[in-house]
């Protein structure tokens, strides 16, 4: 099972749509292939990246314990809003939240919950996105919850690190294999597993675009070689324990089999002549 890493969507069908709502744009009419962004489209992807990174950083500076997941997606809508998007997540395939949040073994999709606490020593992962004039930004963070175990710190530290080796492999020329081969080797290296149930995907107009952005060498690999004006959002899952998931009886929440500490880190990133650009980039806003 490969799924994109953002949201699993129920095993009800949804039908393609042109509208968009006040919740959120639905899912829109796929094209074929891969598509390659204009610089206007480019430039209003910057745009909407701007606002999912600023988010983003936002909630890492206010995360604290005895605060609830659902503070953390109502600040989180309350901001895309004000920064003039719409909530990528909301009302996509029926997902309820502006926000993915998943604690500790929660691998992705966590559903935010005014009952779930947030407590010392979590490893929160928070993946939002943002729908600006007809394009998404894309990004995941995990965050390390006041004092955690070295444990927790150094699984974190290896799965942005993962993220960080498939970035820069990105240029016109190379290929999607590159970058899984580059990933896999930072993560297996450290002992750590990949989780193989979901990838990364192109973005763009739509949330989930060709192609699929693998993490790990499989013959699955779409054979295409990245070009100037494609946009990416590579997100690697690494778990201290097992690489085998499960779906939990809301549809959507993933979880370790074995209960080990997961860790996620994302970026929506454009393909140049020479390299890359990190559209998701908390360091720029």
């Amino acid at each position: 099972m490969n799924i994109f890493a953002d949201l699993l969507p129920p095993k009800s069908a949804v039908k393609p749509s042109n509208k968009k709502t006040q919740a959120g744009p639905t899912i829109q009419k796929q094209r074929r292939g891969i598509e390659i962004k204009s610089k206007r489209e480019i430039e209003i992807m910057r745009q909407a990246s701007v606002i999912v990174a600023t988010t983003l950083k936002e909630i890492m500076e206010i995360t604290e314990p005895g605060m609830t997941t659902a503070d953390l997606d109502a600040y989180a809508e309350k901001r895309i809003r004000e920064m003039g998007a719409v909530p990528s997540f909301k009302g996509y395939c029926g997902f309820p939240a502006s926000i993915c949040s998943s604690i500790n073994h929660e691998v992705v999709h966590g559903i935010p919950n005014k009952k779930k606490v947030i407590r010392e020593g979590d490893v929160l992962k928070v993946d939002t996105g943002a729908f600006f004039n007809g394009f998404h930004g894309d990004s995941c963070v995990t965050i390390l919850v006041g004092e955690v175990s070295d444990e927790a710190k150094r699984l974190s530290q290896v799965a942005e690190e993962s993220l960080f080796a498939g970035i820069n492999q990105v240029k016109a020329g190379a290929t999607l294999l590159d970058l899984a081969i580059a990933i896999e080797k930072v993560a297996k290296s450290a002992g750590y597993a990949i989780v193989e149930d979901f990838t990364g995907h192109g973005v763009g107009r739509n949330l989930h675009e060709e192609p699929a952005v693998f993490n790990y060498r499989t013959r699955s690999i779409p054979k295409v070689k990245l070009r100037a004006g494609m946009t990416l959002a590579i997100e690697p899952i690494l778990n201290a324990g097992k690489k085998t998931t499960k779906i939990l009886g809301d549809r959507w929440t993933a979880v370790t089999t074995d209960r080990s500490l997961s860790a996620q880190w994302e970026h929506t990133v454009l393909v140049t002549k020479d390299g890359y650009e990190i559209l998701t980039d908390r360091t720029k806003v």
